[in-house]
């Protein structure tokens, strides 16, 4: 079973205890990518990434200096955010990491999908963000089918953890080979279920702790995850979308 997570936009570059294992599978697709960026100006990015003067100044700094081969991190460790803070993969064992190398996966609009210590350098770039060169109007068309068939070359079941953006780009290309199922994960606000952006990632993270720590490899375990309080909802859910929900204090 593999498990999906997906970026976040923040990232670190100094990882000192711990150093990649391997390069990303697509690396020169990445290649590609780069060099399309690196054509772009300041206001160019700003529409690209949809994102404030400062951080298209800095995306575009950044766009120019890039090496992908020098000063890597572990995928794993390089990401920061709600998410993977509450996933913690700093304080993981050796034999954790071991696990997580071999069942977890980062989906990236940059880098296609990441084990989790392929080397990687900062970049500010998402899947739905509309880089059109060539004749892709977009990164899907851009990745096509590749990010998927990587996933199910040697394991044709995947947990989805991960955001919307990215669940498109797997289930346009599911068959009946593969077994597939989304999370979410909801609360009970006014008898009403919903899905909240700030708990959902944590969520995320802390699923993607559990199966870790729990050693957990199939989808009738993962129905057992309790953690912050989420319970899996049968009556909800069905084969391809696990619903956790946990209560809420009503809203005054």
């Amino acid at each position: 079973m593999q498990v999906i997570i997906t970026p976040s936009k923040r990232m670190k570059d100094d990882i000192t205890y711990l150093e990649p294992k391997s390069c990303p599978v697509f690396l020169k697709d990445t290649e590609i990518l780069l060099k399309q960026l690196k054509k772009l100006s300041i206001s160019k990015i700003k529409q690209l990434l949809k994102c404030s003067d400062k951080i298209a100044f800095e995306a575009y700094t950044n766009y120019q200096k890039i090496d992908l081969k020098k000063n890597t991190v572990p995928a794993i460790l390089s990401y920061e955010g709600i998410q993977y803070d509450n996933l913690a993969a700093h304080i993981f064992t050796i034999e954790d990491y071991e696990f997580t190398n071999k069942y977890i996966r980062i989906l990236s609009g940059f880098y296609g999908v990441l084990r989790p210590f392929d080397g990687v350098v900062p970049y500010r770039l998402e899947l739905n963000n509309k880089l059109s060169f060539g004749k892709y109007r977009n990164l899907y068309e851009f990745w096509g089918n590749k990010i998927y068939l990587e996933l199910i070359k040697d394991d044709k079941e995947i947990l989805d953890l991960g955001a919307k953006q990215y669940t498109r780009i797997l289930r346009k290309y599911l068959n009946d080979d593969v077994k597939y199922v989304k999370c979410y994960f909801m609360e009970k606000v006014n008898d009403e279920y919903k899905e909240i952006g700030v708990y959902v990632k944590q969520a995320r993270g802390e699923m993607v702790r559990y199966i870790v720590k729990n050693r957990i490899t199939t989808f009738e375990s993962v129905k057992k995850f309790s953690g912050l309080g989420y319970r899996f909802c049968l009556e909800k859910s069905d084969s391809q979308n696990y619903i956790f929900v946990r209560e809420k204090r009503k809203s005054t």
